[in-house]
């Protein structure tokens, strides 16, 4: 079985929650950044060992939040080795308003992987975008480049939209099928 991690940042608990969802899909182990924008020292060779790693981070003034985006430079030691060059990656963002830039956000996070000579996973899932659709169908905010949630800001953590939770056991799920066709 694949080893796959999720490395994520969350400032008010919205992400973790999207997090663990992303890790029940995969099957994954969980590493949290904390709020100086650190992760325990073991957790380094749980990285390098990892077939696949997802990063998550909210999407704060239009990017990653400056604790992942501290993280994400603290990798430029492997990535001075190539010591990730061809591991599965994939991420997800979140954020109060609909929009709210996750796009760049997560365009972030691609190109992060892709520095690291990494292989993208993609949403790969239809928007669903009728006049039907509610909050409750799969990727109801219409992503392609990775996983896009919405947690409005006098939302508690247990008010994230459930089409939303969803999507991200789903490609938790895209996500740990890719890794083992690649394994």
């Amino acid at each position: 079985m694949a080893q796959i991690i999720v490395v994520y940042h969350s400032g008010y608990g919205h992400t973790k929650v999207v997090a663990e969802k992303v890790a029940e899909g995969a099957n994954a182990s969980l590493i949290a950044i904390d709020e100086h924008g650190d992760i325990p020292e073991s957790a380094w060779d749980e990285l390098n060992a990892a077939d696949a790693i997802i990063w998550g981070s909210p999407t704060y003034m239009g990017s990653p939040s400056w604790q992942f985006k501290k993280f994400a430079e603290a990798t430029s030691k492997i990535w001075f080795t190539q010591g990730w060059k061809d591991k599965v990656f994939g991420g997800f963002t979140n954020s109060a308003s609909f929009n709210g830039d996750k796009q760049v956000s997560l365009i972030a996070l691609q190109t992060l992987a892709s520095q690291h000579g990494g292989i993208w996973v993609s949403l790969g899932l239809l928007p669903s975008n009728s006049k039907d659709a509610t909050r409750k169908d799969l990727n109801n905010l219409g992503g392609s480049v990775g996983l896009l949630v919405q947690s409005p800001s006098d939302a508690s953590v247990d008010e994230i939209p459930q089409g939303d939770l969803d999507t991200a056991v789903s490609y938790g799920k895209r996500v740990a099928e890719i890794t083992a066709k690649l394994a």
